[in-house]
């Protein structure tokens, strides 16, 4: 890729981790090298296992799953970020260090969002990126001062869901 651009899929709807894992595969599938990164999710999540399975694609598992920030303890909320902060130390490191064409980061949104990374940190990586790396960031949400840098935006939005009507998260579907 000559130009390299940013992404946002976002919104309360369902379907902007897939729509970012279906991007990968498909940049895999054109010989593109991709690092995939998740914040605020859980290791059993289906698409890992395919995305593991995928040449050209390298996931940075998780340490450490948690449930809902917001539900969480005092101290579990510093381990959180704690672990969120060396996460997003070795994503930058990887990218610094070249060889990656697209980069995916779910998710991206809570942990600004949340504080759980530097925000201007953030900022500055995503204005100073490599002209050729191609971004993808999801979650709810986004900062105006993320929205102003991305070339894409999407917006997923909720209709209806069954979660609303009491019928939990079924793993393969949701999760």
């Amino acid at each position: 890729m000559k130009q390299g651009l940013i992404h946002i899929y976002c919104g309360d709807g369902k379907g902007k981790t897939s729509a970012a894992t279906g991007l990968a595969v498909r940049a895999a599938g054109c010989g593109y090298s991709v690092l995939f990164s998740r914040f605020l999710k859980t290791e059993d999540s289906g698409e890992l296992n395919v995305l593991d399975a995928v040449s050209g694609i390298e996931v940075i598992h998780l340490e450490k799953s948690y449930g809902f920030y917001r539900t969480l303890s005092q101290e579990e909320q510093g381990e959180v970020k704690d672990m969120y902060r060396g996460l997003w130390n070795r994503i930058r490191d990887q990218i610094s260090g070249g060889g990656y064409d697209i980069l995916v980061i779910d998710e991206f949104m809570a942990a600004y969002n949340y504080g759980l990374i530097p925000q201007e940190d953030a900022v500055r990586f995503l204005k100073q990126k490599p002209d050729s790396l191609e971004i993808v960031l999801t979650g709810r949400d986004p900062a105006k001062e993320l929205v102003e840098l991305a070339d894409y935006v999407s917006e997923i939005r909720k209709v209806r869901h069954p979660f609303d009507r009491g019928i939990p998260a079924r793993k393969g579907i949701e999760y």
